[in-house]
């Protein structure tokens, strides 16, 4: 599995102890920046976390910022992602199970190290129902078209 990991420097402590974690779990890690604590806009890091996941090079997609608010509405703009920020392991399961979620997002100012950890995990684990789930991401599909 491939992941892209994207942060702004609001999200860059989380995403360090994530990106590890990742690593160790042998999941393939495609690192967009940022790396440093300077301040930087989180809507640049949406774009390339979409980029790369559009373009097939990525499975699926973590970003952060300080709240995972701002992530989220910027890589939701882009057709085919389906971002969520979860605040726990049940949303981020749902995210998947019901809503093909291709994205988490987390907020590196709100959640702990430990919680966020077992979010990402269940997002990984968790597969796309489908059913009558499709016919509802169908919808949405043909509201952005």
């Amino acid at each position: 599995m491939r992941v892209v990991v994207g942060a702004d420097h609001g999200g860059l402590d989380l995403k360090i102890v994530l990106v590890d974690e990742l690593e160790k779990s042998g999941v393939s890690v495609i690192n967009v920046g940022t790396d440093s604590t300077e301040s930087c806009d989180y809507p640049d890091f949406a774009a390339k976390g979409a980029d790369t996941i559009l373009s097939g090079d990525a499975d699926l997609g973590l970003l952060i910022c300080g709240t995972g608010i701002g992530m989220s509405i910027a890589v939701n703009r882009y057709d085919g992602i389906r971002a969520a920020l979860a605040g726990n392991e049940f949303m981020a399961r749902m995210a998947r199970r019901h809503n093909d979620a291709n994205v988490l997002v987390l907020g590196g100012r709100v959640i702990g190290f430990e919680l966020a950890k077992e979010i990402l995990k269940a997002f990984l684990e968790e597969t796309f129902e489908g059913g009558r789930h499709q016919r509802r991401i169908d919808k949405i599909k043909k509201s952005t078209s």
